[in-house]
């Protein structure tokens, strides 16, 4: 009897005792007014929003949003068959395309070279002068040179004026070519000798009132009497420049 009355009586004291209430801190606890609130602010519709659950290192893909990973091998041991999931023969059943291969277009290093080398030529008639070896110079240039005083206007015009002006550099290979960059701004007569001029340039020099007079191109000498010519290649140019002369001109 005393057996059957415990049975009985121990589940009822335990179903009687006042059940604990679980106190949680203040950043935990939460309200029904709080998560409507929530709710209506960020529009989530039913679902219910507890603000101290959605924390950034719990938030994960969907499962099988994201292809795994598949680890290849060598033969059956693989898991993946005989070939080991990497097909009969070819390249990529040996090993794997080169480093910098992009399926056969152009890879991205040899565009880069290609539009740096573009953007380093700016125009093509520098890559033309430098075949031809002949030193550009415009006459915007000189005319700025004349304005400020470095290039005497009344007096003749040579490759060693522009030289010592440094409107050209001191590197001249073939001679000085004379381009109408800026014509405009010749508004007097000049008179120039160089070895090069454009249609332009000469255009607007004799419009201008002046004259442009070309060096005579050496001639190159036979490959059999190149030991007896001078180191330069051309005759010697003269130690001072020819005199200007209206003659000259006509």
């Amino acid at each position: 009897m005393l057996r059957r009355s415990l049975t009985s009586v121990v589940p009822n004291l335990i179903r009687s005792c006042p059940k604990p209430t679980p106190r949680f801190p203040p950043q935990l606890q939460y309200t029904s007014a709080s998560v409507g609130s929530f709710n209506h602010r960020y529009d989530l519709g039913s679902v219910r929003a507890y603000s101290s659950l959605l924390v950034l290192n719990d938030l994960r893909d969907n499962p099988g949003s994201r292809q795994q990973k598949t680890r290849k091998g060598r033969g059956i041991g693989s898991g993946k068959g005989k070939t080991a999931g990497r097909g009969h023969k070819g390249q990529m059943a040996r090993g794997t395309y080169k480093f910098g291969f992009e399926g056969g277009q152009t890879p991205f290093v040899a565009a880069f070279l290609n539009v740096a080398l573009k953007i380093l030529s700016v125009s093509h008639f520098r890559a033309y002068v430098k075949i031809h070896g002949h030193t550009p110079v415009g006459l915007g240039k000189i005319a700025k040179l004349i304005n400020a005083g470095k290039i005497d206007s009344s007096e003749l015009i040579t490759m060693k004026t522009l030289k010592d002006c440094g409107a050209i550099g001191k590197q001249i290979e073939d001679g000085v070519r004379l381009m109408g960059r800026r014509a405009e701004h010749i508004k007097w007569p000049i008179h120039l000798e160089v070895s090069r001029v454009t249609v332009r340039a000469k255009a607007t020099v004799e419009a201008a009132g002046g004259t442009v007079r070309l060096l005579p191109k050496a001639a190159r000498p036979p490959p059999k009497l190149k030991e007896k010519v001078d180191s330069i290649g051309r005759l010697p140019a003269p130690r001072k420049p020819l005199p200007f002369t209206a003659a000259s001109s006509a």
